[in-house]
């Protein structure tokens, strides 16, 4: 549902990163980027919306205020929406052994062509 809500708003370079046998916070981490902080503001509002509609409590969230770095916290599953800039500075996913250039590879190759 994560996923889903976040390309419905158009959010850029999409990575899911799977945290269970890594850390005991959370399931999973998911990190997107939007292009300004109007969007990183609605993709954070409507995820939030959907979040609540399908009964998960204790939702935290912060960075509202200035949207260039949004945490939602869901429990299960954390997300990260930044604004590409900041994103780049923060690299979260060389810090979770995440290579991004190989995950932007894999989605540029079509389906059923590897």
């Amino acid at each position: 549902m994560v996923q889903s809500s976040l390309e419905d708003d158009k959010a850029d370079d999409i990575v899911v990163i799977e945290l269970a046998d890594k850390s005991s916070i959370a399931d999973f981490m998911v990190i997107a980027s939007g292009r300004s902080q109007r969007q990183l503001s609605a993709m954070a509002q409507h995820l939030r919306e959907k979040l609540k509609a399908a009964g998960v409590h204790g939702i935290a969230a912060e960075g509202l205020e200035r949207c260039d770095w949004v945490l939602i916290d869901s429990g299960d599953v954390i997300v990260h929406l930044f604004r590409p800039e900041v994103r780049e500075f923060y690299n979260l996913e060389k810090m979770w052994g995440v290579n991004l250039q190989a995950v932007e590879e894999d989605a540029e190759t079509p389906a059923g062509s590897a």
